[in-house]
């Protein structure tokens, strides 16, 4: 079975650094063999999640399009920058929307349940955006998500990418490999295991 992962970076920003650890991974997810799909946050523009909004309308058409994508592949790969130590706002509402499906149509549907996730983070700090990926992983964890231990933190991001968009460092590249491949082999366990 040839895993199919969604990428995304928690940015949209012109030449964000998220966005250019996510494109890195994208590389080393169909080096390892998966067939990848890449998405920008940008694509599902969503209110600020407001309950009272929800109650009116219901949730957003590109909360439940997203949904869809999500649920559409085996896992998911998240990279986020980090603000003040945090998951940045874009990247926590489409995420607290996500959440918040509970039927597409007349079918059951909470499409970050189950899922696998995982999570690189960059900045130009020497922490690599990692603080902002332990609030991440609760965040997730309280959606139901299954998220993988192993996570890349691109540190010093403005020269961490070579001229072709991969990562200088050996380390660095030792971390993504890792990330990547613990990624694919979880989300190949977890599809065997939900097919009939």
């Amino acid at each position: 079975m040839v895993p199919k992962i969604l990428v995304f970076a928690g940015s949209i920003r012109a030449n964000a650094f998220s966005g250019r650890t996510a494109d890195a991974a994208v590389k080393e997810l169909a080096l390892q063999g998966a067939e990848t799909t890449r998405i920008s946050l940008a694509d599902y523009p969503l209110p600020i999640m407001d309950q009272d909004l929800e109650r009116e309308r219901g949730v957003p058409e590109n909360a439940l399009r997203l949904g869809r994508m999500i649920a559409a592949h085996d896992g998911v790969l998240i990279a986020s920058p980090e603000y003040n130590s945090s998951i940045p706002p874009l990247l926590k509402n489409s995420l607290d929307w996500v959440s918040r499906i509970r039927r597409d149509n007349s079918r059951a549907f909470a499409p970050l349940s189950g899922k696998t996730f995982g999570l690189c983070s960059s900045s130009d700090s020497a922490f690599g955006g990692a603080r902002g990926l332990y609030h991440l992983r609760s965040v997730l964890m309280a959606c139901r998500a299954e998220i993988v231990t192993p996570q890349c933190s691109v540190s010093r991001a403005s020269e961490a990418f070579d001229e072709d968009g991969g990562l200088r460092d050996e380390r660095l590249r030792q971390s993504m490999e890792t990330v990547c491949r613990t990624l694919i082999e979880h989300a190949r366990m977890l599809s065997t295991r939900v097919e009939p």
